[in-house]
């Protein structure tokens, strides 16, 4: 076992003696009450009952057999959540032949941060990662359910799940993931032409059909943003059966391994011998695991505040100096998009997560003493096959393709693919893996603005061709929500290719699938918090250094008073102003952006 990762796991552990006992207790309260329903009286089964038809009115009725409970995210606006349309039917047809029954116990929201970056749903964004949390504990809190299945890929669709299903951990609790869509046109083709059309050189129709040449049918993004860093996280933490991120939607495969975590689920609950619950596999080991496998694949940074808030739903304290520490010693050990030109699917290709674990595994880079929601450690380095219909979990051998996933010697980087920065300004995260060495220091004066659209008009009035570091604040999560800035990628994009030296310096986020410019995100304490950053001015002198770890602000600003703009002004239309509670309660970004729980 490797030294740093045993320490770090051994002081979130400590650290977090007292939530986490008081988190177990909570669990162990509602286990010892017994089996939910059992607590209902007739008129509750009845009323779940209503509907219902055939075996699964007969299972309500008897109470014999264990009732699943599905939590989906469908809609057919979203490309990854569009295959779950048919699941709940496979899932109810699955459970029956076991002996069960399964309900869709409720739906949640899943927007899409691909239709919204940019415009003012993206204020809300951030924000429904903890609704959706909120509506998972209102979908399970029925009662009349002995486990879950959650169906939920997407930005923050997938950690508000889990979130939310922490609070039901006396449960068995799995994912059932859909995979990515087939690969589309080129990641260097689509970069070029969104670089073109900021420039002017192509009209909007012609950039309307190369983005839906990208994103052309059902299934995840293929690139390597949130909604994919989420599976890879996921199938890490044992929270579905391995090797199912990415199997591509609507294959026979894939139709399998429905069946199968749908009967796992059913034959791990507290009614037969093989009870999992959720609780004995979101442990803090489990945990770091998941934190080791992005920072190995170079993951989104959005998982900066979503592994913070999924690790206070169960009653640990992680912190970025958690994430800093083991990207000191967790290698690159995959290069795909935004870091590399392969997709998802090629990644898949040469092996996806089980070779992943496998190599990080023979690195010591794991915790092996861990449960998963189907079986232990061991099983997690194995693929999925089938061989004459049957479903079969056979040793996942070595990389395929070494350009994209590395299982023997070497890596691609020595450290991990994301990086916190420090500095007088306060601290931020960066994707260094989506960073060429030569953009990593970047020492030049500052440009500062209070809203990405002005950044857009600065430089289609020529302002911006110049040595700087583009400094957007109040785009943290008491200010706007914490919008994606991926808009501004193109534009910073074609800056650094005329030859200038640039940088992005912002309270805000960035897309998982930004890259290529040197970004400091989610600085903490953002704008609106009283940071630092609020104090910049134009023209001040910014040492944006990724390789030392560092960015500070070369001019004093001692004497300065921050000129706070109306911060709710332009958060009214477009339903945002629903949203003003959560501006107010939300937590640092360091600290999982939340307002589910009070700062630490």
């Amino acid at each position: 076992m490797n030294k740093v990762v045993a320490e770090v796991t051994a002081r979130i552990e400590a650290r977090s003696q007292k939530t986490r006992e008081q988190y177990l207790q909570m669990i162990a309260s509602q286990r010892d009450e017994g089996r939910n329903r059992d607590n209902l009286n007739c008129s509750n089964i009845a009323h779940a009952a209503a509907a219902m038809e055939g075996a699964i009115k007969e299972n309500l009725i008897t109470g014999e057999g264990p009732n699943i409970g599905i939590v989906t995210a469908y809609n057919d606006l979203v490309s990854a959540h569009c295959p779950y349309k048919v699941y709940p039917d496979e899932i109810k047809a699955s459970v029956e032949m076991c002996g069960a029954s399964a309900q869709v116990a409720g739906g949640v929201p899943a927007m899409c941060d691909g239709v919204t970056q940019g415009h003012p749903g993206m204020d809300m964004s951030l924000f429904s990662r903890d609704l959706i949390a909120q509506g998972v504990a209102v979908a399970l809190s029925h009662n009349v359910f002995d486990g879950a299945l959650l169906l939920g890929i997407c930005d923050k669709i997938a950690p508000g799940m889990l979130m939310g299903a922490a609070s039901f951990a006396h449960l068995p609790i799995a994912f059932v993931p859909a995979g990515p869509m087939a690969t589309g046109i080129s990641n260097k083709e689509k970069t070029e032409v969104r670089q073109q059309y900021a420039a002017g050189e192509i009209d909007h129709v012609a950039l309307q059909r190369m983005e839906c040449k990208a994103y052309h049918s059902t299934g995840t993004c293929t690139f390597f943003g949130t909604a994919n860093t989420n599976q890879l996280v996921m199938e890490a933490m044992g929270l579905m059966l391995p090797g199912s991120a990415f199997v591509p939607p609507n294959t026979a495969l894939r139709r399998a391994l429905t069946d199968r975590i749908s009967k796992d689920i059913a034959n791990r609950t507290a009614l037969g011998p093989k009870v999992r619950p959720l609780c004995d596999v979101l442990t803090a080991k489990n945990i770091v695991n998941g934190v080791v496998a992005l920072l190995a694949s170079g993951g989104s940074t959005n998982h900066t505040l979503h592994m913070v808030a999924i690790a206070r739903s169960a009653g640990y304290i992680l912190t970025w100096q958690d994430l800093s520490d083991l990207s000191e010693v967790v290698p690159l050990l995959v290069n795909i998009y935004p870091n590399a030109q392969p997709d998802i699917n090629a990644l898949q290709a040469a092996g996806g997560v089980p070779v992943l674990i496998k190599a990080l595994s023979k690195r010591g880079l794991l915790h092996e003493d861990v449960h998963t929601v189907a079986g232990e450690f061991a099983d997690q380095m194995t693929t999925p096959v089938l061989e004459n219909g049957e479903l079969k979990f056979v040793e996942c051998g070595e990389t395929k393709d070494p350009k994209v996933l590395i299982s023997g010697e070497g890596c691609f980087r020595e450290h991990g693919g994301l990086k916190v920065l420090k500095g007088n300004l306060g601290q931020c995260v960066i994707k260094i893996s989506a960073v060429a060495p030569e953009h990593h220091h970047v020492k030049a004066p500052a440009r500062v603005f209070n809203s990405q659209y002005d950044v857009h008009k600065a430089y289609q009035a020529g302002e911006l061709n110049q040595d700087c570091v583009i400094v957007v604040r109040y785009a943290g999560p008491a200010a706007a929500g914490m919008p994606e800035l991926h808009k501004l990628m193109p534009v910073l994009g074609n800056l650094q290719k005329a030859g200038y030296h640039v940088a992005l310096l912002t309270d805000g986020r960035l897309s998982g699938a930004s890259g290529g410019i040197p970004s400091a995100l989610h600085l903490s304490p953002e704008a609106a918090h009283g940071g630092k950053v609020a104090l910049l001015r134009d023209g001040d002198l910014i040492d944006f250094d990724a390789d030392a770890g560092q960015v500070n602000c070369l001019t004093s600003l001692e004497g300065r008073v921050a000129d706070v703009p109306d911060l709710e002004k332009d958060e009214q239309t477009f339903g945002r102003w629903l949203f003003r509670s959560c501006r107010a309660s939300v937590s640092p970004a360091d600290q999982g952006a939340t307002f589910l729980f009070k700062p630490v």
